[in-house]
């Protein structure tokens, strides 16, 4: 085949298509899929991202029905049901995160919908001290202690999420289940691919890190400050009242033996 006759099988294609307003509207369709397409390489968020597929699966499957072609059609089709779910699914997470801030809830409980729901028996260890944190813990019903400081976990109570950020990833207390439990967990890859597609997650988690390492060091103030309050206690108990007679034990010194 000639360039002459690839120019003229262009031409009476593209007059075809003109004549046919169908056509016409899939060609523009296909286009702006097409510019949807090419933008969505350039967005670094994920919300940005799943909309332009959204809108680039809708210009496919318009053009795949009228053009028609069946293999765009249905390849599209699958496509957009997934990209709007997780883009809604994106959009609520960020509601929750704001909500969260907003009203500084700092359960954690934006993050049920991407948790896992287990049941736990009364003295089932969760981890121990040393362990590798692998996992994010959510307490829905029950009670957990923290064994190292005899602290306790309340229903409603995010925990675990401090060892995800230390150096060694180890950690530092050991979880047992006083009674029996419904523990909601969250694995390592998901809170990092929460952490990264939305930066107000981050800024969330960073908050909750940042609430368990106050309540550490208020804890930690707290047991430093009890033997000095208790020391004058002490020593003014051991000092003999004025003209109090000695003790038999002191006279005669058996007590120090």
């Amino acid at each position: 085949m000639s360039i002459a006759d690839l120019i003229a099988w262009a031409e009476a294609g593209i007059a075809e298509t003109l004549a046919s307003p169908w056509q016409i509207v899939a060609i523009i369709a296909s286009a702006i899929a097409v510019t949807l397409v090419v933008v969505s390489s350039f967005v670094k968020t994920m919300i940005p991202l799943r909309w332009l597929a959204v809108g680039g699966n809708v210009g496919f499957v318009i053009y795949g029905a009228l053009h028609p072609s069946i293999a765009m059609l249905v390849l599209n089709a699958a496509l957009l049901p997934i990209n709007i779910v997780r883009a809604v699914q994106m959009v609520r997470l960020t509601r929750r995160v704001r909500a969260a801030t907003k009203h500084r809830d700092g359960t954690g409980i934006w993050l049920k919908p991407y948790m896992v729901r287990t049941k736990r028996k009364a003295g089932e260890v969760l981890f121990e001290k040393g362990d590798q944190a692998d996992h994010l813990y959510f307490l829905a019903e029950g009670k957990i202690e923290l064994v190292e400081i005899g602290a306790s976990v309340e229903p409603g109570t995010m925990f675990g999420a401090i060892a995800f950020f230390a150096p060694d990833k180890k950690r530092t207390l050991t979880a047992r289940c006083v009674t029996k439990c419904t523990v909601l967990t969250i694995d390592e890859s998901t809170l990092k691919q929460l952490y990264y597609q939305n930066p107000q997650f981050g800024f969330e988690l960073m908050a909750q890190v940042a609430s368990g390492l106050t309540a550490d060091k208020h804890r930690l103030e707290q047991q430093l400050a009890q033997p000095e309050n208790a020391a004058p206690d002490t020593a003014t108990q051991s000092l003999p009242a004025p003209n109090a007679p000695a003790s038999p034990q002191a006279s005669s010194g058996q007590g120090s033996r």
